[in-house]
């Protein structure tokens, strides 16, 4: 078995982005192209990865952390002299070596096998990844010659007109044999009107010294995109969300309108789940078995059980057991634990809670820092009262207590077990088990006050 290294490219800023953000690190679907690119990487399961980072370096490094080596490249002057930075770590060494560039993020693992494998099998030193290209222009094309190995590239502004109506490309991602690729690109000058060092001319080399170079190309040319503006990023995205849905749809998922459903790459669906048009899943979110999504609801990084609904609501950052019904209109804030058979309904908000298995909190309602116990019910209109200006406090409300509507439950406080608190109430002191709680003033009833009132302005 061939020893496989990868090269990343990652060191440019992207100017063509017109963003204060690197250009590796812009997302597609929820994550950063150059992520994309090492995630379909490590499919191949590379010996050594090396990421080239120049600008934002620190940023790039800190999103892929040891999943990669790295090597600074301080000035960009060119791919061929971005490679040689990684140089120290893979000269010398048996195998092949991939270079990929990390705003790529269609490309895919088995892709790159099958680039590798046509590279092996055809003894070649270079191996480039090529596509068909409805409209060619831009890109530099593949001549090939009568035994179809690679002649020649040629740029765009170089070529004939005879060679500008060739639609095989070169999508600027290569096999190398590792030690041919080192010795190479000593060789490569930047003697060109950008005084750069270009990988592309590293093929050139070994052509004059009677090296294979051969081609592989793609059936997908849209995996080859690079993204190198806003335009392009829009497109990608486009793409992976169409492809993302299709694997999802294939796996037993009803997406309802593709179009309109937007999943991050990292989100895992049951089977029989139905997802309606304008919902959003991302992060590390995982859906179990024939829940019902959306429509139009946001669900980040949350964990849900099976038989779930959630309708026109957001979620983030929580665990959502089995046979929960969320919403309409709610909003699940961070670190909220919703235990199996919880009702929440519309307009009721909860944050950092525990909701014990089959209690209701049906409309209108704010439950932040509790725990709640199970077989609670919360009536329309009560609040946790957990902030006094300063700090958070946490309220208790045990099994079975019924919480009636318009109650203010004032932390730190406890309910008791069994409990009942009477509409309207202000609770600021512990609750008994199976007490009664009463926190209201008494009503007063004035006869005759209106008439009074009037009588005067008269």
């Amino acid at each position: 078995m061939t020893n496989i290294y990868a090269v990343i490219l990652a060191a440019g800023q992207g100017t063509r982005m017109k963003s204060k953000l690197y250009k590796v690190l812009h997302p597609v679907c929820g994550k950063p192209m150059v992520e994309h690119v090492i995630d379909q990487i490590s499919g191949l399961h590379t010996e050594q990865i090396v990421t080239i980072v120049g600008h934002g370096a620190d940023k790039v490094k800190a999103q892929l952390g040891e999943r990669s080596a790295y090597a600074l490249q301080e000035e960009q002057l060119g791919t061929a002299h971005a490679v040689i930075q990684a140089e120290p770590m893979l000269a010398g060494k048996e195998g092949c070596t991939l270079v990929v560039c990390g705003d790529t993020p269609l490309i895919q693992t088995s892709t790159m096998e099958a680039l590798v494998k046509h590279h092996v099998e055809t003894g070649a030193k270079a191996t480039i990844l090529t596509a068909l290209a409805e409209k060619p222009d831009g890109y530099g094309r593949i001549i090939r010659g009568a035994d179809a190995s690679v002649s020649r590239i040629v740029e765009h502004k170089d070529a004939t007109d005879e060679e500008r109506a060739i639609n095989e490309i070169n999508t600027g991602t290569y096999c190398f044999d590792n030690k041919a690729l080192f010795d190479a690109l000593k060789n490569v000058s930047n003697e060109n009107v950008q005084g750069e060092y270009y990988l592309p001319d590293v093929i050139e080399i070994l052509k004059a010294a009677g090296e294979i170079v051969s081609a592989h190309q793609t059936d997908s040319f849209d995996e080859t995109l690079g993204v190198n503006d806003r335009v392009a990023l829009s497109e990608a995205e486009r793409i992976m969300r169409a492809r993302i849905n299709e694997q999802h749809m294939r796996a037993g998922v009803s997406i309802i309108d593709p179009l309109n459903t937007y999943i991050g790459s990292d989100v895992e669906v049951g089977a029989d789940t139905v997802i309606y048009p304008g919902t959003i899943l991302s992060g590390k979110t995982s859906i179990g078995i024939d829940c019902v999504i959306g429509p139009n609801t946001e669900v980040s990084d949350c964990a849900i059980g099976d038989r779930t609904v959630i309708r026109q609501s957001a979620t983030f950052n929580s665990e959502i057991g089995a046979d929960v019904n969320i919403g309409p209109f709610a909003h699940i804030r961070p670190e909220s634990f919703i235990h199996d058979e919880v009702k929440i309904g519309n307009f009721v908000e909860i944050k950092k809670a525990v909701f014990g298995k089959g209690s209701k909190a049906s409309h209108l309602s704010y439950i932040g820092d509790a725990e709640i116990g199970s077989d609670v019910n919360i009536g329309c209109g009560s609040i946790t009262v957990n902030y006094d200006g300063e700090n958070k406090f946490l309220t208790k409300i045990e099994d079975g207590v019924f919480i009636g509507c318009n109650s203010n439950l004032v932390a730190p406080v406890t309910v008791k077990k069994g409990a009942y608190v009477a509409a309207g109430s202000t609770i600021t002191n512990e609750v008994p088990e199976e007490a009664l709680a009463i926190a209201r003033a008494r009503q007063v009833n004035k006869e005759n006050y209106v008439q009074k009132i009037f009588s005067k302005n008269d």
